[in-house]
């Protein structure tokens, strides 16, 4: 904790609350979103909204300036957390339920600890990490494989997913060593920004201007839309942002194993997505994964170095001084 003064324990339980629900609900928030919006324009909408916002109240409350190198790395990040990241699960959620969406999404934190050893210099992870990365893959596999009680999933889908993910843990390892201000609200900004742009480029490129009908976007895709950019990316990332300032990083990303359960109990009850038992397993291999490679991270005797990012890609991204786990983003 770098804060001397214990916190309020209901303050801290409420930071805990939006953390763990909003970015969980981030998934039903882009299905419903999607329901009548293009994919790309409304991922790009909302991060450029989200990413001025949390720019300028970062530069009006500090006194950092950005540099171009800086602006180049928060470009590179914007097309692997929001473009690549961010952007399949848009895509993918036209077809996958939120909840499945939110599982394959936990990987991760299985490819953040694979890549950690592969890296130059990396560390072997401990067996219980190893057992965890085990775990993942196999979760994966028993919610696509035929004949596992799960329903049609499609592969294409999938795959995209784990594109995604992958793209989401490089970026967050090689995050620790990039040029980036010292702000994580200024990051923040910077790095919605430059991904906000990129999905808006690629929405160009699709053809999504055209299809866009401003009367047909129902009110429940308007008020989803809101709730992403406003709630899930700024008030979250508030939250989040406090709570590394007055409790340890490994309770906060605690969240890299809350938020899935909180997207397929909220798919389930809102959505009316179907819960298999062959789906109930897998989440429950899933969950267990994340949760032996978060804890053998913190018993490693030499713990790997602070990562910037633990928020997925359904939800916000945070950078902050954490392990690099998913918790957004989306």
């Amino acid at each position: 904790m770098t804060d001397l003064a214990r916190p309020p324990r209901l303050q801290l339980l409420l930071a805990f609350a939006v953390v763990y629900l909003v970015w969980g609900s981030t998934y039903l928030g882009i299905a419903w979103a999607i329901e009548s919006m293009p994919p790309m324009l409304m991922a790009a909408a909302r991060f450029l909204l989200a990413g001025s916002v949390m720019y300028a109240w970062a530069r009006l409350t500090g006194n950092e300036r950005t540099t171009f190198a800086q602006w180049r790395w928060a470009a590179l990040f914007g097309v692997l957390f929001f473009l690549i990241g961010n952007g399949a699960v848009v895509w993918v959620e036209q077809k996958l339920p939120t909840g499945l969406t939110a599982l394959i999404v936990a990987m991760v934190s299985v490819w953040t600890a694979l890549l950690e050893w592969f890296r130059p210099g990396g560390t072997r992870p401990s067996g219980m990490v190893l057992t965890g990365i085990g775990l993942g893959f196999l979760g994966v596999a028993l919610l696509v494989l035929p004949g596992r009680g799960t329903g049609s999933v499609d592969p294409a889908g999938v795959g995209l997913l784990m594109c995604s993910t992958l793209a989401w843990a490089a970026a967050s390892v090689l995050s620790r060593e990039a040029d980036l201000p010292k702000s994580t609200a200024l990051v923040a900004g910077m790095e919605m920004l430059c991904g906000g742009v990129w999905l808006l480029l690629v929405s160009l490129a699709t053809g999504e201007w055209p299809r866009l009908d401003l009367a047909a976007v129902t009110t429940r895709s308007w008020l989803a839309f809101g709730y992403l950019a406003l709630i899930g990316s700024l008030v979250t990332f508030t939250a989040f942002a406090w709570l590394l300032k007055v409790t340890t990083p490994s309770k906060v990303s605690t969240a890299g194993y809350v938020n899935p359960m909180v997207a397929v109990f909220l798919g389930w009850a809102l959505a009316g997505e179907r819960l298999t038992a062959g789906t109930l397993l897998a989440s429950a291999v899933i969950v267990a994964s994340v949760v032996l490679i978060i804890k053998g991270k913190e018993l490693m005797p030499f713990p790997l170095k602070a990562g910037r990012h633990v928020a997925p890609p359904g939800g916000g991204v945070t950078p902050a001084a954490a392990p690099a786990q998913s918790a957004d983003a989306a």
